[in-house]
Protein backbone atom coordinates (compact mmCIF):
# COMPACT_ATOMS: atom_id res chain seq x y z
CA UNK A 1 0.00 0.00 0.00
CA UNK A 2 1.48 3.43 -0.54
CA UNK A 3 1.38 5.14 2.68
CA UNK A 4 1.59 8.69 1.32
CA UNK A 5 -1.55 8.41 -0.56
CA UNK A 6 -3.52 6.67 2.01
CA UNK A 7 -2.90 9.10 4.52
CA UNK A 8 -3.30 12.02 1.67
CA UNK A 9 -6.47 10.88 1.26
CA UNK A 10 -7.47 10.63 5.12
CA UNK A 11 -5.98 14.07 5.60
CA UNK A 12 -8.38 15.37 2.64
CA UNK A 13 -11.20 13.57 3.88
CA UNK A 14 -11.17 14.47 7.65
CA UNK A 15 -12.91 18.05 7.24
CA UNK A 16 -13.15 18.46 11.29
CA UNK A 17 -9.62 18.91 11.84
CA UNK A 18 -8.65 20.99 8.54
CA UNK A 19 -7.74 24.66 10.55
CA UNK A 20 -9.99 27.13 9.42
CA UNK A 21 -7.06 29.09 6.98
CA UNK A 22 -6.85 25.65 5.51
CA UNK A 23 -10.23 24.86 4.42
CA UNK A 24 -10.14 29.24 3.23
CA UNK A 25 -7.30 28.18 1.45
CA UNK A 26 -8.41 24.51 0.00
CA UNK A 27 -11.26 26.38 -1.13
CA UNK A 28 -10.00 29.22 -2.49
CA UNK A 29 -7.75 26.72 -4.74
CA UNK A 30 -10.14 24.69 -5.58
CA UNK A 31 -11.93 27.40 -6.54
CA UNK A 32 -9.20 29.12 -9.08
CA UNK A 33 -8.69 25.46 -10.53
CA UNK A 34 -12.50 25.70 -10.84
CA UNK A 35 -12.56 29.17 -12.91
CA UNK A 36 -9.79 28.20 -14.81
CA UNK A 37 -10.96 24.72 -16.12
CA UNK A 38 -14.23 26.53 -16.98
CA UNK A 39 -13.04 29.43 -18.49
CA UNK A 40 -10.61 27.64 -20.62
CA UNK A 41 -13.15 25.20 -21.52
CA UNK A 42 -15.49 28.06 -22.93
CA UNK A 43 -12.97 29.96 -24.85
CA UNK A 44 -11.91 26.75 -26.40
CA UNK A 45 -15.60 26.16 -27.52
CA UNK A 46 -16.25 29.56 -28.48
CA UNK A 47 -13.11 30.04 -30.57
CA UNK A 48 -13.62 26.52 -32.05
CA UNK A 49 -17.85 27.19 -32.80
CA UNK A 50 -16.56 31.15 -34.50
CA UNK A 51 -14.26 29.32 -36.74
CA UNK A 52 -17.00 26.64 -38.05
CA UNK A 53 -19.52 28.92 -38.28
CA UNK A 54 -18.21 31.52 -39.91
CA UNK A 55 -16.18 28.97 -42.28
CA UNK A 56 -19.73 27.17 -43.23
CA UNK A 57 -21.10 30.34 -43.93
CA UNK A 58 -18.20 31.78 -46.20
CA UNK A 59 -17.87 28.24 -47.86
CA UNK A 60 -21.34 27.96 -47.90
CA UNK A 61 -21.77 29.98 -51.06
CA UNK A 62 -17.96 30.93 -51.73
CA UNK A 63 -17.55 26.57 -51.55
CA UNK A 64 -13.76 25.69 -50.81
CA UNK A 65 -11.91 25.76 -54.14
CA UNK A 66 -13.03 27.49 -57.91
CA UNK A 67 -11.78 26.81 -60.71
CA UNK A 68 -11.65 30.32 -62.94
CA UNK A 69 -10.50 31.11 -66.09
CA UNK A 70 -7.25 32.74 -65.06
CA UNK A 71 -7.80 36.00 -66.65
CA UNK A 72 -11.05 36.31 -64.09
CA UNK A 73 -8.64 36.87 -61.39
CA UNK A 74 -7.47 40.82 -63.20
CA UNK A 75 -10.93 41.28 -64.37
CA UNK A 76 -13.77 43.01 -62.66
CA UNK A 77 -16.26 40.25 -64.19
CA UNK A 78 -16.08 36.45 -64.97
CA UNK A 79 -14.09 34.81 -68.12
CA UNK A 80 -16.28 32.23 -69.59
CA UNK A 81 -14.38 29.00 -69.10
CA UNK A 82 -15.29 25.59 -70.26
CA UNK A 83 -15.38 22.68 -67.73
CA UNK A 84 -15.06 19.76 -69.25
CA UNK A 85 -17.24 16.22 -67.69
CA UNK A 86 -13.70 15.00 -68.12
CA UNK A 87 -12.50 17.94 -65.43
CA UNK A 88 -15.43 17.19 -63.22
CA UNK A 89 -15.37 13.66 -63.53
CA UNK A 90 -12.10 13.57 -62.05
CA UNK A 91 -12.96 16.14 -59.44
CA UNK A 92 -16.08 14.43 -58.20
CA UNK A 93 -14.17 11.13 -57.91
CA UNK A 94 -11.24 12.70 -54.92
CA UNK A 95 -12.57 10.67 -51.95
CA UNK A 96 -12.11 14.64 -50.09
CA UNK A 97 -14.60 16.18 -52.53
CA UNK A 98 -18.37 16.70 -51.50
CA UNK A 99 -19.56 18.22 -54.17
CA UNK A 100 -19.02 20.19 -57.59
CA UNK A 101 -20.85 22.34 -59.93
CA UNK A 102 -20.53 24.73 -62.76
CA UNK A 103 -22.10 28.28 -62.54
CA UNK A 104 -22.53 31.70 -64.12
CA UNK A 105 -22.47 35.26 -62.94
CA UNK A 106 -23.22 38.04 -64.72
CA UNK A 107 -23.22 41.83 -62.95
CA UNK A 108 -26.42 43.86 -63.29
CA UNK A 109 -29.06 46.24 -61.70
CA UNK A 110 -32.02 45.76 -59.78
CA UNK A 111 -34.20 48.64 -59.89
CA UNK A 112 -37.51 49.63 -58.39
CA UNK A 113 -39.75 52.87 -58.19
CA UNK A 114 -38.02 53.14 -54.34
CA UNK A 115 -34.37 52.97 -56.04
CA UNK A 116 -32.05 50.96 -57.65
CA UNK A 117 -29.14 48.20 -56.47
CA UNK A 118 -26.06 46.83 -58.62
CA UNK A 119 -25.64 43.08 -57.75
CA UNK A 120 -24.21 40.21 -59.13
CA UNK A 121 -26.34 37.40 -60.78
CA UNK A 122 -25.44 34.23 -60.39
CA UNK A 123 -27.27 31.60 -62.25
CA UNK A 124 -27.43 28.11 -60.67
CA UNK A 125 -29.25 24.80 -61.76
CA UNK A 126 -30.22 21.38 -60.46
CA UNK A 127 -26.70 20.01 -59.42
CA UNK A 128 -26.32 22.99 -57.09
CA UNK A 129 -26.76 22.14 -53.17
CA UNK A 130 -28.71 24.17 -52.18
CA UNK A 131 -28.71 22.88 -48.55
CA UNK A 132 -26.79 26.09 -47.46
CA UNK A 133 -28.76 28.46 -48.90
CA UNK A 134 -32.26 26.52 -47.43
CA UNK A 135 -30.48 27.26 -44.05
CA UNK A 136 -30.13 31.00 -44.09
CA UNK A 137 -33.56 31.28 -45.48
CA UNK A 138 -35.51 34.28 -43.65
CA UNK A 139 -38.59 34.24 -45.96
CA UNK A 140 -40.08 32.36 -48.78
CA UNK A 141 -39.04 28.81 -50.01
CA UNK A 142 -36.64 26.70 -52.41
CA UNK A 143 -39.39 23.84 -53.35
CA UNK A 144 -37.84 23.20 -56.66
CA UNK A 145 -34.05 23.90 -57.75
CA UNK A 146 -33.58 26.24 -60.03
CA UNK A 147 -33.05 24.89 -64.08
CA UNK A 148 -29.89 25.05 -66.26
CA UNK A 149 -32.68 23.97 -69.58
CA UNK A 150 -34.91 27.04 -68.56
CA UNK A 151 -36.20 30.16 -67.22
CA UNK A 152 -38.45 30.42 -64.50
CA UNK A 153 -37.96 34.46 -63.50
CA UNK A 154 -37.46 33.03 -60.12
CA UNK A 155 -35.15 35.29 -58.16
CA UNK A 156 -33.57 34.60 -54.29
CA UNK A 157 -31.85 37.60 -52.86
CA UNK A 158 -30.91 39.14 -49.44
CA UNK A 159 -32.67 40.32 -46.47
CA UNK A 160 -29.97 42.95 -47.10
CA UNK A 161 -31.10 44.00 -50.65
CA UNK A 162 -34.48 43.12 -50.38
CA UNK A 163 -34.73 45.90 -47.28
CA UNK A 164 -32.39 48.64 -49.10
CA UNK A 165 -35.32 48.47 -52.50
CA UNK A 166 -38.53 47.44 -50.02
CA UNK A 167 -38.98 44.34 -51.26
CA UNK A 168 -40.95 41.72 -50.11
CA UNK A 169 -41.25 37.17 -51.44
CA UNK A 170 -43.55 37.88 -54.24
CA UNK A 171 -43.11 41.01 -55.61
CA UNK A 172 -42.36 41.70 -59.16
CA UNK A 173 -38.56 43.56 -59.67
CA UNK A 174 -36.97 44.20 -63.23
CA UNK A 175 -32.85 44.04 -63.70
CA UNK A 176 -31.45 45.74 -66.25
CA UNK A 177 -27.97 44.73 -68.03
CA UNK A 178 -25.55 46.91 -69.40
CA UNK A 179 -23.24 45.38 -72.73
CA UNK A 180 -23.46 46.38 -76.30
CA UNK A 181 -27.35 47.38 -75.35
CA UNK A 182 -29.53 47.40 -72.73
CA UNK A 183 -31.38 44.53 -71.81
CA UNK A 184 -34.02 43.87 -69.02
CA UNK A 185 -35.74 40.47 -67.31
CA UNK A 186 -38.78 40.87 -64.92
CA UNK A 187 -38.05 38.22 -62.30
CA UNK A 188 -40.20 37.20 -59.33
CA UNK A 189 -38.73 37.33 -55.52
CA UNK A 190 -39.41 33.71 -54.74
CA UNK A 191 -37.12 33.60 -51.58
CA UNK A 192 -34.95 35.77 -49.27
CA UNK A 193 -31.84 35.18 -47.28
CA UNK A 194 -29.78 36.12 -44.82
CA UNK A 195 -25.84 34.82 -44.29
CA UNK A 196 -24.29 37.77 -42.34
CA UNK A 197 -21.46 37.79 -44.71
CA UNK A 198 -21.63 41.44 -46.27
CA UNK A 199 -19.54 40.17 -49.23
CA UNK A 200 -22.57 38.19 -50.20
CA UNK A 201 -25.71 39.86 -48.87
CA UNK A 202 -25.16 43.08 -50.24
CA UNK A 203 -24.26 42.06 -53.86
CA UNK A 204 -25.20 38.56 -54.46
CA UNK A 205 -28.55 37.61 -56.28
CA UNK A 206 -29.46 33.98 -57.55
CA UNK A 207 -31.74 32.59 -60.53
CA UNK A 208 -31.86 30.27 -63.35
CA UNK A 209 -28.17 28.93 -64.76
CA UNK A 210 -30.33 29.36 -68.20
CA UNK A 211 -31.02 33.15 -68.12
CA UNK A 212 -27.17 34.04 -66.50
CA UNK A 213 -25.66 31.91 -69.18
CA UNK A 214 -27.98 33.40 -72.33
CA UNK A 215 -27.11 37.03 -71.27
CA UNK A 216 -23.47 36.38 -71.08
CA UNK A 217 -23.81 34.76 -74.30
CA UNK A 218 -21.65 32.08 -73.93
CA UNK A 219 -21.19 28.83 -75.84
CA UNK A 220 -23.29 25.74 -73.94
CA UNK A 221 -20.22 24.17 -72.87
CA UNK A 222 -18.94 27.53 -71.16
CA UNK A 223 -19.59 28.74 -67.74
CA UNK A 224 -17.91 31.49 -65.71
CA UNK A 225 -16.49 28.32 -63.45
CA UNK A 226 -16.78 25.17 -61.30
CA UNK A 227 -17.06 25.24 -57.20
CA UNK A 228 -15.78 22.56 -55.22
CA UNK A 229 -17.13 21.89 -51.76
CA UNK A 230 -14.59 19.54 -49.83
CA UNK A 231 -15.83 17.42 -46.46
CA UNK A 232 -13.90 19.92 -43.92
CA UNK A 233 -11.60 22.49 -44.33
CA UNK A 234 -8.52 20.23 -42.86
CA UNK A 235 -8.99 18.71 -46.24
CA UNK A 236 -8.62 22.29 -48.33
CA UNK A 237 -4.70 21.50 -48.88
CA UNK A 238 -4.60 18.12 -49.76
CA UNK A 239 -7.39 19.09 -52.62
CA UNK A 240 -6.18 22.13 -53.68
CA UNK A 241 -3.00 20.91 -54.42
CA UNK A 242 -4.31 17.86 -56.59
CA UNK A 243 -6.56 19.92 -58.35
CA UNK A 244 -3.92 22.22 -59.51
CA UNK A 245 -2.03 19.10 -60.32
CA UNK A 246 -4.96 18.08 -62.69
CA UNK A 247 -4.96 21.75 -64.14
CA UNK A 248 -1.74 22.87 -64.67
CA UNK A 249 -0.41 24.13 -67.97
CA UNK A 250 -4.18 23.14 -69.61
CA UNK A 251 -6.45 24.81 -72.00
CA UNK A 252 -9.94 24.62 -72.57
CA UNK A 253 -10.76 24.77 -76.53
CA UNK A 254 -11.14 28.16 -76.81
CA UNK A 255 -7.60 28.92 -75.40
CA UNK A 256 -8.19 29.57 -71.97
CA UNK A 257 -5.87 29.00 -68.96
CA UNK A 258 -7.63 27.19 -65.69
CA UNK A 259 -6.81 28.44 -62.08
CA UNK A 260 -8.03 27.39 -59.00
CA UNK A 261 -7.79 29.64 -55.91
CA UNK A 262 -8.63 28.23 -52.92
CA UNK A 263 -11.19 30.18 -50.15
CA UNK A 264 -8.20 31.51 -48.11
CA UNK A 265 -7.25 33.57 -51.08
CA UNK A 266 -10.22 34.84 -51.69
CA UNK A 267 -11.29 36.28 -48.57
CA UNK A 268 -7.94 36.52 -46.42
CA UNK A 269 -9.25 38.80 -44.45
CA UNK A 270 -12.15 37.22 -42.81
CA UNK A 271 -9.50 33.77 -42.37
CA UNK A 272 -6.82 35.89 -40.42
CA UNK A 273 -9.40 37.29 -38.52
CA UNK A 274 -10.27 33.74 -37.25
CA UNK A 275 -6.47 32.84 -37.16
CA UNK A 276 -6.15 35.63 -34.76
CA UNK A 277 -8.56 34.10 -32.29
CA UNK A 278 -5.96 31.15 -32.24
CA UNK A 279 -4.04 33.37 -30.65
CA UNK A 280 -6.33 35.16 -28.13
CA UNK A 281 -7.15 31.33 -26.83
CA UNK A 282 -3.72 31.05 -26.39
CA UNK A 283 -2.88 34.02 -24.03
CA UNK A 284 -6.35 33.23 -22.47
CA UNK A 285 -5.05 29.55 -21.24
CA UNK A 286 -1.82 30.87 -20.10
CA UNK A 287 -3.46 33.16 -18.12
CA UNK A 288 -6.29 30.58 -16.61
CA UNK A 289 -3.34 28.04 -15.57
CA UNK A 290 -1.52 30.61 -14.42
CA UNK A 291 -4.11 31.61 -12.12
CA UNK A 292 -5.14 28.21 -11.33
CA UNK A 293 -1.07 27.00 -10.51
CA UNK A 294 -0.93 30.53 -8.24
CA UNK A 295 -3.87 29.36 -6.01
CA UNK A 296 -2.98 25.61 -5.63
CA UNK A 297 0.43 26.73 -4.78
CA UNK A 298 -0.62 29.41 -2.49
CA UNK A 299 -3.21 27.05 -0.74
CA UNK A 300 -0.51 24.02 -0.42
CA UNK A 301 1.41 26.63 1.10
CA UNK A 302 -0.51 27.43 3.76
CA UNK A 303 -1.51 23.70 4.66
CA UNK A 304 2.10 22.84 4.93
CA UNK A 305 2.46 25.63 7.48
CA UNK A 306 -0.44 24.81 9.14
CA UNK A 307 0.26 21.11 9.53
CA UNK A 308 4.11 22.12 10.70
CA UNK A 309 3.73 20.06 14.38
CA UNK A 310 2.58 17.06 12.25
CA UNK A 311 5.25 17.22 9.83
CA UNK A 312 7.89 17.36 12.63
CA UNK A 313 5.80 14.35 14.71
CA UNK A 314 6.11 12.28 11.17
CA UNK A 315 9.88 13.07 10.78
CA UNK A 316 10.28 11.85 14.57
CA UNK A 317 8.83 8.66 13.96
CA UNK A 318 11.10 8.12 10.69
CA UNK A 319 9.09 10.16 8.15
CA UNK A 320 11.54 10.82 5.40
CA UNK A 321 10.99 13.90 3.41
CA UNK A 322 10.11 12.60 0.13
CA UNK A 323 7.59 10.60 1.38
CA UNK A 324 6.24 13.32 3.24
CA UNK A 325 6.08 15.70 -0.06
CA UNK A 326 4.40 12.92 -1.57
CA UNK A 327 1.74 13.54 0.82
CA UNK A 328 1.13 17.34 0.35
CA UNK A 329 1.23 16.50 -3.02
CA UNK A 330 -1.30 13.78 -3.40
CA UNK A 331 -3.25 16.14 -1.21
CA UNK A 332 -2.98 18.90 -3.53
CA UNK A 333 -3.39 16.58 -6.87
CA UNK A 334 -7.07 16.02 -4.60
CA UNK A 335 -7.65 19.58 -4.99
CA UNK A 336 -6.79 20.04 -8.23
CA UNK A 337 -8.89 17.31 -9.08
CA UNK A 338 -11.89 18.21 -7.30
CA UNK A 339 -11.32 21.63 -8.73
CA UNK A 340 -11.67 20.76 -12.02
CA UNK A 341 -14.49 18.19 -12.21
CA UNK A 342 -16.17 21.44 -11.07
CA UNK A 343 -14.83 23.57 -13.79
CA UNK A 344 -15.18 20.79 -16.30
CA UNK A 345 -19.20 20.63 -15.00
CA UNK A 346 -19.53 24.51 -15.09
CA UNK A 347 -17.97 24.93 -18.28
CA UNK A 348 -19.95 22.62 -20.33
CA UNK A 349 -23.10 23.51 -18.74
CA UNK A 350 -22.66 27.20 -19.69
CA UNK A 351 -21.71 25.94 -23.31
CA UNK A 352 -24.89 23.37 -23.49
CA UNK A 353 -27.01 26.12 -22.60
CA UNK A 354 -25.34 28.97 -25.11
CA UNK A 355 -26.06 26.37 -27.25
CA UNK A 356 -29.48 25.42 -27.09
CA UNK A 357 -31.03 28.73 -25.79
CA UNK A 358 -28.23 32.07 -27.33
CA UNK A 359 -28.07 33.86 -24.25
CA UNK A 360 -25.21 35.83 -25.75
CA UNK A 361 -26.20 37.63 -28.57
CA UNK A 362 -23.89 39.72 -31.06
CA UNK A 363 -24.28 42.07 -33.68
CA UNK A 364 -24.33 40.09 -36.80
CA UNK A 365 -22.75 43.12 -38.96
CA UNK A 366 -19.47 42.64 -37.20
CA UNK A 367 -18.57 39.17 -36.37
CA UNK A 368 -20.80 37.30 -39.18
CA UNK A 369 -23.31 35.67 -36.73
CA UNK A 370 -25.85 36.84 -34.49
CA UNK A 371 -25.04 34.80 -31.47
CA UNK A 372 -21.75 33.56 -29.85
CA UNK A 373 -21.74 30.04 -31.50
CA UNK A 374 -20.45 26.99 -29.20
CA UNK A 375 -18.52 23.90 -30.52
CA UNK A 376 -17.41 21.16 -28.09
CA UNK A 377 -15.00 18.86 -29.11
CA UNK A 378 -14.35 16.08 -26.42
CA UNK A 379 -10.59 15.67 -27.77
CA UNK A 380 -9.85 19.58 -27.02
CA UNK A 381 -11.49 19.21 -23.32
CA UNK A 382 -9.18 16.49 -22.83
CA UNK A 383 -6.42 18.05 -24.14
CA UNK A 384 -7.29 21.28 -21.58
CA UNK A 385 -7.37 18.67 -18.51
CA UNK A 386 -4.49 16.66 -19.30
CA UNK A 387 -1.93 19.65 -20.02
CA UNK A 388 -3.85 21.52 -16.87
CA UNK A 389 -3.44 18.69 -14.88
CA UNK A 390 0.50 18.08 -15.95
CA UNK A 391 1.19 21.56 -15.47
CA UNK A 392 -0.46 22.22 -11.84
CA UNK A 393 1.45 19.44 -10.27
CA UNK A 394 4.82 20.20 -11.95
CA UNK A 395 4.29 23.81 -10.40
CA UNK A 396 3.58 22.17 -6.94
CA UNK A 397 6.63 19.95 -6.76
CA UNK A 398 8.83 23.39 -5.64
CA UNK A 399 6.35 24.50 -3.00
CA UNK A 400 6.46 21.17 -1.70
CA UNK A 401 10.07 21.07 -1.36
CA UNK A 402 9.41 23.27 1.62
CA UNK A 403 8.68 19.74 3.75
CA UNK A 404 12.06 19.27 3.57
CA UNK A 405 13.50 22.30 5.67
CA UNK A 406 11.32 21.95 8.85
CA UNK A 407 13.23 20.45 11.61
CA UNK A 408 11.62 18.07 13.73
CA UNK A 409 12.69 19.72 17.70
CA UNK A 410 11.62 22.99 16.56
CA UNK A 411 8.09 22.16 14.59
CA UNK A 412 6.90 20.30 17.25
CA UNK A 413 7.17 23.14 19.35
CA UNK A 414 5.76 25.04 16.61
CA UNK A 415 2.05 27.19 17.48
Amino acid sequence: MNVAWYMARRLYGEKGSVRRASRSAIAIATAGVSLGIAVMVIAVSVVLGFKREVQDKVTGIGSHVQILNYQSLYTAEYQPLAVGPNIMRAIRRMPEVDHAQRFCQKMGMLKTEDGFQGVAFRGIDEDYDLAFLRSCLTDGEINTPFSKSKQSGRLMLSKTIADQLHLSVGDKVYAYFFDERLRARRFTVSAIYATHISEYDSRLVFCDYRTVHQLLGYEDNQSSGAEVTVHSMDELPAVSSRISELLAGRQDPYGAYFTAPTIRETFPHIFAWLDLLDLNVVVILLLMVAVAGFTTISGLLIIILERTQFIGIMKALGATNSSLRHLFLYWAVFIVGRGMLIGNVLGLVLCWLQNQFHLVRLDAATYYVNFVPVLVEWPWVVVVNIATFIIAVFALLLPSLVVSNIHPARSIRFE
